[in-house]
C-alpha cells in the first residue's frame, strides 16, 4: 500500500489563497498523474480538478478559473492552488495519485485528506 501525504490545508478567509501538495513517502511510486476531490459532511465527494500523464488539465464547474492543478515530477508532488476562496469550498480535500513502482502496474491511492476551511 502507498502512503500519499496531503498538505496545505488551513482557515482563510474568503478571497485568499491555499496551496495543497500530495506526495508519497514511497520512492518507488512514481506519480504520473492526479486528481483532487472534496467532501463536505453529508454530500457526495466532489471532482474538482485533475491532471494526465501528459498535463492536460480539467476543472469542475465551480473552480474553473480559480484553481489550478499542476505536478512536478521532480518533486513527484501533485499541487492544487486555490486562488480567490469562497466560503463553498469549505470541505476535506483528498488527492488521488495515479502511478506505478518500475516493476508493477499502474495504480491509483487516495490521501488522507485536509481541511480546508474559508471563512466569510
Amino acid at each position: 500500500q502507498v502512503q500519499l501525504v496531503e498538505s496545505g490545508g488551513g482557515l482563510v478567509q474568503a478571497g485568499g489563497s491555499l496551496r495543497l501538495s500530495c506526495t508519497t513517502t514511497d520512492g518507488d511510486f512514481v506519480i504520473n498523474a492526479g486528481g483532487w476531490y472534496r467532501q463536505v459532511p453529508g454530500i457526495q465527494r466532489e471532482w474538482v480538478a485533475s491532471i494526465t500523464s501528459g498535463g492536460v488539465t480539467n476543472y469542475g464547474d465551480s473552480v474553473k478559473g480559480r484553481f489550478d492543478v499542476s505536478k512536478d515530477s521532480a518533486k513527484n508532488t501533485v499541487y492544487l492552488q486555490m486562488n480567490n476562496l469562497r466560503p463553498e469550498d469549505t470541505g476535506v480535500y483528498y488527492c488521488k495519485a495515479i502511478g506505478r513502482k518500475p516493476w508493477g502496474r499502474q495504480r491509483e491511492y487516495w490521501g488522507q485528506g485536509t481541511q480546508v476551511t474559508v471563512s466569510s
